[in-house]
């Protein structure tokens, strides 16, 4: 009896991703860093502190991007929410928490020109009952705060915690990242943060380095936070008859199995392998 083992595509094994919140300006500079090293990330945004959109909504000290630049910088990339005004969601009315989703989602929706359908909790505030209702909100996934220090999938995509925040461990887990080799497992590694850190800690030069050292490598794939969830569930839908000589996917996704020895791209539909 062959096994089936899903794999990421093209047959790779190791996967990366970053996830950055409040659309500060400080993105114009870490996208630079992405697009030179074909690297992908997830931008998690609040429609209501664009500076040519909020009228009472000031913070001081802080400089975020407007809304007419965010289709252009972020076009290869993922936008996300990151609710409507950052509000710490586990202290307000569910109703309320719904109408910060929504309205995230609809007022970004109408600059990307595609679903948002990635969140990242804002203060790393949530409850079981906000989980419970972002399914129903076209919500996807959801990232926590925090650290977990592994490359470990996610059990939970509305509880999805980092490998690790770019200032903790971040060139020591980057290393042992690109030594991994037994292609028997599936690994996925996870960096977040605010990208106003790197100005306040003078460290862009951080993540320059790192990008040198993770990127270009045939093992890897790099990809967006809702690539990566969409192609995960998908996988999981592939339906194999009981002898193996056929298969149904049923996403639009090209999927990648090793059957045997052999690597397969399942294409949508019925497939006889």
């Amino acid at each position: 009896m062959e096994q089936f083992n899903l794999c990421y595509p093209e047959g790779k094994f190791k996967a990366l991703t970053f996830s950055y919140d409040d659309g500060r300006i400080e993105d114009r500079k870490l996208v630079e860093i992405f697009n030179k090293y074909d690297l992908k990330g997830t931008f998690h945004l609040n429609s209501a502190y664009f500076p040519d959109k909020r009228k009472n909504l000031e913070i001081k000290g802080e400089e975020r991007l407007p809304s007419t630049e965010v289709a252009s910088l972020y076009k290869g990339h993922e936008v996300a929410s990151h609710t409507y005004t950052h509000p710490t969601i586990a202290r307000c009315p569910i109703d309320k928490v719904a109408v910060e989703v929504l309205e995230d989602r609809k007022f970004l929706e109408g600059l990307v020109g595609y679903p948002v359908q990635g969140l990242s909790y804002p203060n790393g505030s949530y409850t079981k009952e906000i989980k419970e209702l972002l399914p129903l909100l076209g919500i996807e996934y959801s990232r926590v705060v925090g650290s977990k220090d592994n490359f470990s999938l996610p059990d939970d995509y509305y509880h999805w915690q980092a490998t690790c925040h770019h200032n903790h461990r971040l060139m020591e887990h980057g290393k042992e990242f690109v030594e991994l080799y037994k292609s028997q497992y599936l690994y996925l590694m996870y960096v977040w943060g605010h990208s106003f850190e790197f100005s306040r800690d003078n460290n862009f030069s951080l993540m320059e380095e790192f990008a040198q050292l993770v990127s270009g490598k045939e093992d890897t794939w790099y990809v967006t936070n809702i690539d990566f969830k969409r192609y995960m569930t998908a996988g999981k839908q592939v339906i194999f008859s009981v002898d193996g000589t056929t298969c149904f996917n049923p996403s639009n996704l090209d999927i990648w199995y090793r059957i045997g020895g052999d690597l397969v791209k399942i294409k949508p539909g019925l497939n006889t392998l």
